[in-house]
């Protein structure tokens, strides 16, 4: 593969640019392979090449590049090469460069339709807002309503205007309003006429009816006061009657109160604390059920119940008070050398 190697000039010329390659490749000993690597291309490219089968390579241009690089690896002149190949195969070449390439649209992508979506609705509410600005800047409010005592203008029939107050009186004459004519006046005394007739009229009946209801209400309130006073007798002998019952109740009460004083207390089961210091204390009944513990706090006491004999733990005996069928109970003798007392009561 050398740059100054001289072609066969005894070659033949009438042949096809793939033999060519072909014959001055293996004149210089040269495989497929060793071309397709310095070239680097696939074997199958430059066998196509050598035989004239350009399936491999479907683009005109891309043959012409690939003959003439391999025309200069072997260091032989391109030129008989791309005339042969023109002359063969020029005409398809032709053809192919006839075909209108197709143009592919692309429909817009998801983003720039929401772009456009969103700068459209930014558009329509600034137009809003300007309108709405323009609207106010010219005071925009609710048009005046007929009954508003603003003047209005009246055009004469000479062309002259002239300004016309409003009606503002009571009765809805005005200082330049026409005098009533003659038939509005007489039609108006006989509705003045006729309306007092039955004004007398109705206060005659209403007179009549005053009457009737004085009476219906005196007697009402005579029924009403008879029955009050019925009603308080009743309340009177219902309050005498619940005085009698409470009084009963009372008397029963407090005998039975006296009963239940009389009868004797029995503290036999009793066990009565003071603790005028801190102390722990434990005390069991005779089931062996523990009826009363914990860590007293001076100032408290306490009152336990059971069936004796009891068996009690009293720490601290000399700060504790206990009560037993209603006599004390001596802890300091029964103390031991900890100050805690252990004894049994009761049996």
């Amino acid at each position: 593969m050398s740059d100054t190697h001289e072609p066969d000039l005894h070659a033949d010329a009438t042949a096809s640019p793939g033999e060519q390659l072909r014959l001055e490749r293996e004149n210089q000993g040269l495989s497929i392979s060793e071309v397709a690597g310095a070239l680097n291309l696939r074997p199958a490219v430059v066998r196509g090449l050598e035989e004239d089968s350009y399936e491999e390579v479907p683009i005109a241009t891309y043959r012409r590049g690939y003959l003439r690089a391999y025309a200069h690896l072997l260091g032989i002149d391109d030129a008989p090469v791309l005339a042969a190949y023109h002359a063969r195969f020029g005409s398809q070449d032709a053809a192919q460069r006839k075909v209108t390439p197709v143009q592919i649209s692309k429909p817009p992508s998801r983003l720039g339709a929401w772009l456009f979506r969103l700068v459209s609705l930014l558009v329509l509410a600034g137009l809003i807002g300007l309108t709405l600005m323009w609207w106010q800047s010219r005071g925009g409010g609710e048009p005046p309503s007929i009954g508003e005592s603003d003047p209005v203008s009246v055009d004469r029939l000479d062309g002259s205007a002239s300004v016309t107050e409003p009606d503002t009186s009571a009765d809805g004459t005005g200082p330049d309003s026409l005098p009533p004519l003659p038939e509005e006046v007489a039609e108006a005394e006989s509705t003045a006429q006729a309306l007092g007739e039955e004004t007398d009229d109705t206060l005659a009946d209403d007179a009549s009816v005053d009457a009737e209801l004085a009476a219906s209400v005196d007697a009402s309130d005579a029924a009403r006061e008879e029955q009050d006073s019925e009603a308080t007798a009743d309340e009177e002998q219902d309050s005498e009657a619940t005085a009698d019952e409470e009084q009963q109740q009372t008397t029963a009460e407090a005998e039975q109160a006296d009963a239940a004083t009389a009868e004797p207390q029995d503290d036999t089961g009793r066990l009565a604390f003071t603790f005028n210091e801190q102390s722990w204390t434990e005390v069991f009944d005779a089931n062996n059920q523990r009826v009363f513990v914990g860590l007293q706090e001076p100032g408290t006491t306490a009152s336990v119940e059971g069936e004796p004999p009891f068996r009690l733990t009293v720490g601290n005996a000399t700060g504790v008070e206990l009560v037993w069928q209603g006599e004390p109970v001596d802890l300091v003798e029964r103390a031991g050398a900890n100050n805690v007392a252990r004894f049994t009561l009761g049996e």
